[in-house]
């Protein structure tokens, strides 16, 4: 079939509603789920409202530059979910390492790293991200740094969305949102049909692009 025969489809308005209230209580938008449910008449799925605060809270302390207010929140919600997910642990740990490097707080951020962050180094895929973390303390100025990327909002934002995917796992729902999935499926479909007939005939999806129109 060509692809261009869809765009003839039409696509019922309440799944259109239901993909977007997903994502919505997936990231925690609560209100502006609330928001959505009152102006569609759409039905809210039934869900533990507590565990999506504790949520919210938690990708907020990790927005907000106070990773070890995430990981006492987290372990609250059950410690065996960071050991089981040591790339994660790790990951918010750096976050705090950063934030003390950030604060000039660079004793604090030593002994924090032979306590916390040393025993990492025994396990060799972590290694090279131990060293480009300790290598900030090297900079006056680390946002200048060749590591500049561990200080950004859109590294915080990535470890947050992960760690969220984790609670939701750990809580027995869905790691991803209905319209992360469609875009998967959509990218893999796009890669295909460029793959059998070439990239001018089906250039590879972007949705950066698409959003453009």
């Amino acid at each position: 079939m060509d692809p261009r025969q869809f765009e003839h489809i039409v696509v019922n308005d309440n799944d259109i509603h239901s993909i977007v209230m997903s994502y919505l209580l997936h990231n925690c938008f609560d209100e502006t789920a609330d928001s959505l449910a009152s102006t569609t008449g759409i039905h809210q799925p039934v869900i533990d409202r507590d565990n999506m605060e504790r949520r919210k809270q938690i990708m907020h302390f990790i927005l907000e530059k106070k990773a070890l207010k995430a990981v006492e929140l987290t372990e609250q919600l059950g410690r065996e979910l960071l050991e089981k997910n040591k790339d994660l642990h790790f990951d918010l740990l750096c976050l705090h390492f950063v934030e003390l490097v950030c604060d000039r707080k660079c004793k604090e951020a030593l002994e924090f790293a032979k306590t916390s962050l040393a025993p990492f180094g025994n396990f060799q895929k972590y290694v090279g991200k131990l060293e480009d973390v300790i290598a900030l303390l090297a900079y006056d100025d680390p946002e200048k740094s060749p590591m500049f990327y561990l200080l950004s909002s859109e590294y915080r934002q990535q470890v947050a969305d992960n760690l969220n995917r984790t609670i939701l796992e750990h809580a027995n729902h869905p790691s991803y949102t209905p319209m992360e999935r469609l875009l998967q499926q959509v990218t893999v479909a796009r890669q295909y049909l460029t793959e059998e007939n070439g990239k001018d005939a089906f250039p590879p999806f972007s949705l950066k692009d698409y959003v453009k129109g």
